[in-house]
């Protein structure tokens, strides 16, 4: 078993990478490739960290969902981490490129939560007579391990590479939608450079916030409402090089747009 010094060096060195704003090694050096539990511990003491600084957790975001992703990583399971509420922006406000280190781009559906979900059974049953409406979104993943060399303890470590997320403004009902049929357009400079399908979102996204919803209550760390769940990537990841727009297009859900500015605002 690892012992609590070895989960603080791991957090130490990811933690340092954070706010110095350059990235580290893997920590799968000191947590091994396969302690899923101990990567965890690692992420949960990072994010109360974050809470003690005076952080607000606004939800749940599941990563490592579609198979395009997984192969991009050589994972084969989803992860998830915790959203902040200094991660969420607007649809086309500007993100200070400044904050991130290797940010890159997905599109996906948020599911926002009018009930808890504190099931450890959790169906997709559930998950719909739970979830308020849907948003268009894009997620901005982040890794604070250098070169993305990344395996599954290294990402959970990193609160499941998080950065930002930002979301539309219109909610959808998921009533009557098939999701698993909504198609995904991510565009920059008008050309299209991810595409993908809610049924690359394993099999559905209903399905991956059901899972999320079964993971974290077996954890006792149960989903609430209100809740905001990024519940994953229909396609894959586009990396963020420079300033600019990338808008996502989603069938059925509408648009989102995340703009990128470098630290003088232009985009």
């Amino acid at each position: 078993m690892i012992g609590h010094d070895v989960i603080a060096a791991a957090a130490e060195r990811l933690g340092k990478a954070s706010t110095q704003r350059q990235a580290c090694a893997p920590v799968r050096d000191l947590l091994g490739e396969t302690d899923i539990d101990a990567a965890y511990a690692v992420q949960m003491l990072l994010n109360d960290v974050r809470i003690t600084n005076g952080a607000r957790v606004v939800g749940r975001k599941i990563g490592l969902t579609a198979p395009a992703v997984q192969k991009q990583f050589g994972v084969a399971r989803p992860d998830f981490g915790v959203l902040f509420d200094d991660m969420v922006v607007g649809d086309g406000d500007a993100i200070d490129m400044g904050r991130l280190i290797q940010p890159r781009v997905e599109g996906e559906i948020a599911f926002v939560l009018g009930a808890g979900l504190d099931n450890p059974s959790a169906s997709v049953v559930d998950v719909l007579r739970a979830t308020e409406f849907l948003l268009p979104a894009i997620e901005v993943v982040d890794s604070r391990v250098a070169a993305w060399d990344i395996k599954i303890t290294d990402t959970i470590a990193d609160n499941a590479s998080s950065g930002m997320v930002v979301l539309g403004t219109t909610p959808i009902s998921p009533r009557g939608l098939d999701l698993t049929e909504v198609a995904l357009s991510l565009e920059h400079l008008g050309q299209p450079v991810s595409t993908g399908i809610g049924a690359a979102c394993l099999n559905s996204p209903v399905s991956a916030v059901a899972w999320l919803a079964r993971e974290v209550s077996r954890r006792e760390q149960p989903l609430r409402a209100g809740d905001i769940v990024m519940s994953g990537a229909l396609g894959p990841l586009v990396g963020v090089d420079a300033p600019g727009r990338y808008r996502a297009d989603f069938s059925g859900l509408g648009h989102v747009e995340a703009v990128f500015e470098n630290h003088e605002g232009a985009a």
